[in-house]
């Protein structure tokens, strides 16, 4: 396969937007060695190991203390939407950076999703499912891009898949060379993303909310039986994660779509790579019979 560009895709506001440099391996590591400038020092960085750092210690409480794992987790999770702010106004964008919050994204929730596979046992192998579509769709994307020479994995356009085209719709910088440049609003990736938390967490949380909130059902649809009686017995954990759940339920669509389209790239990297092989052996047989 042939070698790609030292590109890294970001996640969500961590855009990189620096132009892309080729180099080996063996190259890379001995300029970070030289830590002329600490990336891992980087402020939006030192974000990222703070959200790691919450959500271990909101994992470790969940179990018991779900008060205290509450707010943990949800600081974890707001600190998500800061780094990437901090990154464009300090001017620290980084491919690390951009990599870290795609990892600490895919582990946190996993970290989540493992406890509810055990708080609700008859539902594990749908939890195991989803954090299998998770980090796969991402990973074959993340491939594709790589491969294909995208400076980030949100450059998606309609002609490709108007779904992720419309997911991905995160503004972009002059520096992508697009003309003019983007300027889509946040709000469609944030929703998704912020609803796929909501709803997991919503689950972890009807493991603990047993206050029923006794809300009125209003005519005419107090006469269906069983509705009031269903409705005065919802807890603000269970409200949340009716809310919450086709928003969440359309985020792991979208996975699948991902995942499928960026299959589909690969094989076509496949099959033109498979065509330029053949093409060079054919020439080599006409100049050997030439000779």
């Amino acid at each position: 396969m042939p070698s790609a560009p030292l590109l890294v895709p970001g996640e969500k506001s961590r855009d990189v937007s620096t132009a892309s440099v080729t180099l080996d391996a063996k190259e890379a590591v001995d300029i970070a060695q030289g830590l002329e400038e600490n990336v891992f020092l980087f402020v939006p960085n030192l974000i990222g190991y703070t959200r790691i750092i919450l959500a271990a210690v909101a994992l470790n409480y969940m179990p018991y203390n779900p008060s205290f794992a509450t707010v943990l987790y949800g600081l974890s999770c707001l600190l998500d939407a800061v780094d990437g702010h901090a990154a464009r106004l300090l001017h620290q964008t980084s491919r690390f950076g951009a990599v870290l919050d795609m990892i600490t994204d895919r582990c946190t929730t996993s970290g989540l999703l493992c406890y509810l596979s055990s708080a609700y046992p008859s539902y594990a192998l749908a939890f195991q499912a989803l954090i299998a579509l998770d980090f796969s769709s991402h990973y074959v994307h993340m491939y594709s891009t790589l491969l294909t020479g995208s400076k980030s994995h949100k450059v998606i356009e309609t002609d490709v898949s108007r779904v992720l085209s419309f997911y991905y719709n995160n503004p972009m910088s002059e520096s992508w060379d697009r003309t003019p440049p983007l300027t889509f609003s946040k709000t469609t990736l944030f929703i998704f993303c912020a609803c796929n938390e909501l709803f997991f967490f919503a689950l972890y949380l009807m493991k603990w909310d047993n206050t029923p909130l006794n809300l009125p059902i209003l005519p005419p649809f107090d006469l269906i039986p069983g509705l009031a009686t269903w409705v005065a017995s919802l807890t603000f954990a269970k409200i949340l994660a009716l809310i919450t759940f086709p928003i969440c339920f359309g985020k792991n669509v979208i996975n699948v779509v991902q995942g499928w389209k960026a299959s589909k790239i690969l094989v076509g990297v496949d099959l033109a790579e498979r065509t330029k092989m053949r093409d060079r052996e054919r020439q080599e047989r006409v100049q050997k019979e030439v000779k």
